[in-house]
């Protein structure tokens, strides 16, 4: 059985799926109503299914500035070379960004830059595996899932307290 909840959040509604072990998913609203309306036999929306409580308890402590760093357990469905990137996106420090050469120098393919795009653009569990922290190498933001208007706003909310860093630098 696969459940899902929605969550509201200051970038608005939040998606929530599991297998009823693991965070499969965070989506965003255009990807939300995209796949609720996709849904079939199989899911079921239930907010106390494992993992929501302790996921709604870390993003509500996120969004609110307490939690830097997320603890859950996720199991994230992609390639193994997406598997790859989106644990490289897992390294990458609260209020800091990265270009998408850092991921693919860090996955040891430095020439791969637009196949770690997409990969990153393709992340089932946006803001917990972080790709909205990962800009182009000029520094500008560069597009989103959720919208650029929403990598913004968690970028800001992330970086509130200091000025924006780069680990390429």
């Amino acid at each position: 059985m696969n459940y899902y909840m929605i969550m509201e959040s200051p970038v608005d509604l939040l998606l929530l799926t599991s297998d009823g072990q693991f965070l499969t998913g965070l989506y965003m609203e255009k990807e939300a109503k995209k796949l609720l309306s996709d849904m079939k036999d199989g899911w079921q929306q239930d907010e106390n299914a494992i993992p929501f409580r302790e996921t709604v308890a870390q993003l509500s402590a996120y969004f609110a500035g307490e939690l830097h760093e997320f603890d859950l357990p996720l199991k994230a469905a992609g390639t193994p070379f997406q598997q790859t990137v989106w644990q490289a996106l897992s390294t990458i420090p609260y209020g800091k960004t990265v270009s998408y050469k850092d991921i693919a120098e860090q996955v040891h393919l430095p020439k791969a830059s637009r196949a770690v795009g997409m990969a990153n653009g393709r992340n089932p569990i946006s803001i917990i595996i972080p790709c909205h922290r990962v800009i182009g190498a000029n520094g500008k933001l560069t597009g989103y899932g959720g919208g650029l208007h929403r990598k913004e706003w968690l970028l800001e909310h992330e970086h509130e307290d200091k000025q924006a860093t780069f680990l390429s630098d």
